[in-house]
């Protein structure tokens, strides 16, 4: 993963608009083992919009306390889930999807956007994703 990080580093350009920025992001991340879907959820008051991303089509608007994204909006920390089918409310947008990630990525404490990725198998993310997607946020959080 320290690849990845580095090619991230590599290819965001502070001069380009944000949505080029993730959408590049989103490719390399797609790049991870056992991903079915990467990309973002962008923040507007109360609702999540679907962002850039690699995979099948998603859910293109989720609200603040529904579902993984809209529970990490509300919560603005990290969500690390195993088996989404047991998520209360667990939004299904794609029935391959068994485990899932999400980051907040914040501006004065606002949550702006936030990574999400989805996996075709149970407990797929583990503090290693965790901590690399942390790495990629702060990226991220010097774009906005």
């Amino acid at each position: 993963m320290k690849t990845l990080l580095k090619e991230i580093s590599a290819i965001v350009d502070n001069d380009l608009p944000l949505v080029s920025n993730l959408a590049n992001i989103s490719a390399l991340l797609y790049k991870l083992p056992n991903i079915n879907w990467a990309g973002f959820y962008m923040v507007e008051a109360d609702k999540c919009y679907l962002g850039p991303f690699q995979g099948d089509v998603a859910c293109t608007t989720i609200l603040k306390g529904k579902g993984v994204v809209g529970t990490c909006l509300e919560r603005k920390t990290p969500i690390i889930v195993d088996d989404v089918n047991k998520f209360k409310g667990h939004i299904a947008c794609s029935s391959l999807s068994k485990s899932e990630i999400v980051i907040p990525v914040l501006k004065d404490d606002e949550v702006k956007l936030i990574i999400d990725l989805d996996a075709p198998i149970y407990s797929r993310f583990t503090t290693t994703e965790l901590e690399f997607l942390l790495e990629v946020k702060r990226i991220i959080e010097g774009l906005l």
